[in-house]
């Protein structure tokens, strides 16, 4: 199976905005293991500017355009050499691809991408992807890490996308303000009152929240390809999906008829 595994800044960083290192060495354990099980795998990964903001020792994620970049650069080279070091421990190699929004909308440079993407999956590398935020300004941004982990399962024809993230999935309201909200195990159609009810962004050091989710998951769905949203807390909940338990929220991908 081709999988694509998205992951965020509240899972990979501690809200200090430094690495949460136990959780990341696991994830890089478990999609080391998922690798050595046959399966391709592909990372789309948060955290740059997240974890620039905590080298730099800012106060806050920065407002500003130019701090944002300059957090990014720093950020992006500590969030590599990291993901380098651990799955060499396993024996796999890791390659940077950074993208902006140009780079999925122009034909071309879409297509340079996917023709990349697939080589390094045939050459047995794990792709590591983020959107070039050192660079990318709103006018060429994707926006968001959760719409482009859905880009890049379309785009490389991922049977599954798996969302990571800080809660363990779609809920039919705010489980962190309404203790009676339940959890969503299976969606086949994203109603408006989804969306109504998805709310704002994520956390301080991240852009993402559930309704960007939601966008990820309508495009997975009308390409086909199934997107699970998982408690990114327990990295080995990637197993359990695998496995075929009912773990998250499933959004299943329209299949012809």
């Amino acid at each position: 199976m081709r999988i694509t595994i998205k992951v965020g800044t509240s899972t990979l960083t501690h809200p200090t905005g430094r690495m949460d290192i136990r959780r990341v060495e696991a994830l890089c354990k478990v999609l080391s293991d998922v690798k050595n099980a046959g399966h391709e795998v592909v990372l789309v990964s948060s955290g740059a500017i997240g974890m620039g903001v905590g080298k730099l020792n800012l106060a806050s994620r920065p407002a500003d355009m130019p701090t944002k970049q300059a957090a990014a650069a720093v950020g992006q080279c500590e969030l590599m050499y990291v993901y380098d070091k651990l799955f060499q421990e396993y024996s796999h190699t890791v390659a940077q691809i950074l993208l902006t929004g140009e780079d999925l909308r122009d034909d071309r440079r879409h297509e340079n991408f996917a023709n990349t993407l697939q080589r390094l999956l045939e050459l047995g590398a794990l792709p590591v992807i983020n959107e070039n935020d050192t660079i990318a300004t709103d006018e060429i941004a994707v926006g968001d890490n959760d719409t482009l982990g859905a880009l890049v399962a379309v785009s490389v024809r991922a049977e599954l996308l798996i969302v990571l993230t800080d809660i363990d999935g779609l809920y039919t309201a705010d489980p962190r303000r309404d203790p009676s909200a339940q959890l969503i195990r299976e969606v086949t159609e994203i109603t408006p009152e989804m969306l109504a009810g998805a709310g704002g962004g994520g956390t301080a050091l991240s852009t993402g929240g559930m309704a960007t989710k939601l966008a990820a998951a309508r495009i997975c769905m009308d390409a086909g390809t199934d997107m699970v949203i998982v408690n990114g807390a327990r990295p080995a909940a990637i197993y359990d999906v695998l496995d075929g338990k009912n773990v998250g929220t499933r959004f299943v991908g329209r299949r012809d008829t």
